[in-house]
């Protein structure tokens, strides 16, 4: 392996100093020992022997560690002073040149680094108990009976980790092969079963599909025969952000993978979003970087469950899914969330039932469940504008057909008198500029800014969001954001339900990530935001109030 060049004649030798470890640690450890048990770590041993080959993996690992750090596909980060690893994503890295670090030194990448994240990980052991892992095929286990479940499968097509290792396994073998001989005794990781959906594996995209579908299906059947009653299990499934972009919810890797879960006989009762990812991770525009995560709440699915017709399923889905959404928003979902957090309630409906048939009675497709979901979910959303304020319900078409762009005065005039206003009230409340039969949309940065709620005489619900938003993007959860929002709180569930209106506007309809992202922003804030709002008892400014935010 060329690209993994090796920097000097030392790089061998820490392997070899394993060995010589281990048979020291083993001399010590029988010298200090009551224990008689001689059987090797692999067979469950607890005496002077495991214990030697206990340290020599734990050693194995700081050095596998530091190949990671001292290859030459590794690469300097000039912004920040460092070393960026060979694995800074889930792949091997073309790059020019690359930086070179010090095993031997005080700095970044040396030796002692890994051992001393090792030791402190191993102190923080419990005391008592005693665990066990198994490499076993997961579409063939046999769990125990009560087993609580957690598990992070492989993503579709994401990442083939299987040839990943193999640049950790030549490193860990040397190592570890007379310690764990029938994991090391191969020349490379098995790749055949690994459950992806790799093409080049499997002759096409519809096969590596097939190959995925009836694997995982399998491994999750296991999962839901042997789950305890009493508990749910949780799955996690992580988006590729092309995946978002170019498909939505119902891409071919999500839908393919729910697919598999509700054919295994589980039932979804929940999908939330959580974030598994550093912001500060290397990631490149269009790459397929996790967009975000989101764990599945599932219950094994009842042996009576029905089957039902489109629309039966649809009604269903009307009556259900509108209240979960208000609850999502109630607990401050993020905009950008709410698609995949919607999609638990969704198929909490499609996969309590045994099967949803089309009219030509073939059953329904995931996919097409997550469509009709995501349509739902729409319509709620448009839905929410006829609580608004009539010039709001204007601004909000308008902004949906022209953004902050000039239109003409003819097109405002016709949205405005559906609405029962006219083109001057929408002006009159500060919200749009009309001159020279052009309309516009009056941007955050041209409000008024001495505006108050208070003595608006003509008070909107789009005024009341820009403001805050304005606020929110120049000072953060600050303590004249959370004044204003003191201020505007008998609009503050209008102003919420307005965001999640325009964020879905601006990131799906105009395609404006800018928008978007204030919008989310300003949700994602919204809990701390109130609190400190209800910290204020005096808004009139003539006074500093300490807020702990």
């Amino acid at each position: 392996m060329p690209m993994f060049a090796s920097r000097g004649a030392y790089v061998g030798k820490p392997l070899h100093l394993v060995h010589e470890v281990r048979a020291q640690v083993e001399v010590d450890a029988s010298a200090a020992s009551k224990s008689s048990n001689t059987a090797p770590l692999r067979d469950g041993g607890d005496g002077a022997k495991a214990y030697a080959e206990a340290v020599s993996v734990y050693l194995a690992f700081a050095i596998s560690k530091l190949t990671n750090l001292g290859s030459t596909v590794t690469s300097w980060m000039s912004d920040r002073g460092a070393l960026r690893e060979t694995f800074a994503r889930q792949a091997i890295p073309m790059v020019w040149d690359y930086a070179e670090v010090n095993f031997f030194s005080n700095s970044g990448g040396n030796w002692s680094t890994p051992v001393d994240k090792i030791s402190r990980a191993i102190a923080d052991f419990p005391a008592s108990g005693i665990g066990s892992v198994k490499q076993v095929n997961a579409g063939e286990v046999i769990y125990e009976a009560g087993t609580v479940i957690s598990s992070d499968p492989p993503y579709y097509d994401n990442i083939g980790y299987a040839d990943l290792s193999d640049f950790f396994f030549c490193w860990l073998k040397p190592s570890l092969k007379e310690i764990y001989p029938s994991i090391f005794g191969v020349l490379a990781t098995p790749k055949t079963e690994e459950l992806v959906a790799t093409p080049y594996r499997h002759g096409g995209a519809d096969a590596a599909e097939k190959f995925f579908l009836e694997g995982m299906t399998a491994a999750i059947g296991r999962m839901a025969d042997g789950t305890a009653a009493d508990f749910p299990a949780t799955i996690y499934y992580a988006f590729k952000q092309s995946e978002v972009e170019q498909e939505g919810i119902s891409s071919t890797g999500w839908s393919t993978f729910l697919q598999a879960v509700i054919s295994a006989g589980f039932s979804v009762l929940g999908t939330w979003p959580i974030r598994t990812e550093s912001p500060g991770r290397l990631i490149a525009k269009g790459t397929n970087a996790l967009a975000n995560s989101v764990v599945l709440v599932c219950r094994k699915k009842e042996a009576t469950a029905e089957i039902i017709s489109r629309a039966e399923f649809i009604r269903a889905l009307k009556r259900e899914l509108p209240p979960a959404i208000a609850e999502l928003q109630a607990a401050n979902i993020a905009p950008a969330d709410m698609p995949q957090s919607a999609i638990g309630p969704g198929m909490g409906v499609f996969s309590r039932y045994k099967a949803v048939l089309e009219s030509d009675d073939s059953p329904m497709s995931v996919k097409t469940a997550l469509q009709l979901i995501n349509r739902e979910l729409d319509e709620y959303l448009g839905g929410i504008q006829g609580e608004f304020d009539a010039d709001t319900r204007f601004a909000i078409t308008w902004f949906e057909q022209n953004g902050m762009g000039k239109g003409e005065y003819g097109t405002a005039n016709s949205i405005a008198t559906a609405r029962g206003i006219s083109v001057d009230s929408v002006k009159h409340a500060g919200i749009v500029e009309s001159a020279a039969g052009k309309v516009r949309i009056l941007s955050r940065d041209e409000l008024a800014g001495d505006w108050e709620p208070e003595s608006d005489g003509h008070l909107t619900v789009w005024e009341c969001l820009q403001h805050l938003v304005r606020l929110h993007e120049k000072d953060g959860i600050s303590h004249d954001t959370a004044v204003l929002m003191k201020k505007i709180n008998t609009q503050a569930e209008a102003v919420k339900d307005l965001a999640y209106c325009l964020y879905d506007i601006s990131a799906n309809k105009r395609k404006d990530a800018k928008e978007a992202t204030a919008y989310n922003a300003l949700i994602a804030d919204w809990t701390e935001l109130t609190k400190a709002a209800a910290a204020i008892h005096d808004t009139s400014g003539d006074r500093q109030i300490r807020l702990d935010i």
